[in-house]
């Protein structure tokens, strides 16, 4: 039987975006208090029973996402500055950010939730082909 441990940490930013080609508000420029959560997947765990520590963790996420995002207009940012800086294509792009600078001998990122509001929320992943 293999076993799995799925990890999770939190992190928040604060940012302004607008959509390009939407007919409504969201059309102007108005701002979020993003919550951003990943979830990395281990197969095992180390001679102290961890698989990562939590705090170890969310200081790698912070490090890669908080000097892009926080306190910045999303729409300046690359690739955001040529694709619609929508939740889908934010929670993609931060998905690849963090499967490009944070890995683990026996982890694997899996998934990236990124809400907009309290109420309102994307999950983006990949499968392997």
């Amino acid at each position: 039987m293999k076993r799995l441990y799925t990890i999770s940490t939190e992190v928040h930013f604060s940012a302004s975006h607008s959509l390009r080609g939407y007919d409504g508000g969201c059309a102007r420029v108005h701002g979020h208090n993003w919550v951003l959560r990943v979830y990395y997947e281990f197969t095992s765990l180390d001679s102290s029973g961890l698989t990562i520590d939590y705090g170890l963790l969310k200081e790698m996420v912070e490090k890669v996402i908080m000097p892009v995002f926080d306190h910045r207009h999303i729409n300046d940012i690359e690739p955001f500055d040529r694709i619609n800086p929508t939740s889908e294509n934010i929670a993609a792009e931060i998905f690849r950010m963090c499967k490009e600078n944070i890995s683990f001998p026996n982890g694997e990122l899996m998934v990236v939730e990124l809400w907009e509001t309290p109420t309102d929320m994307v999950r983006y992943s990949e499968e392997e082909e």
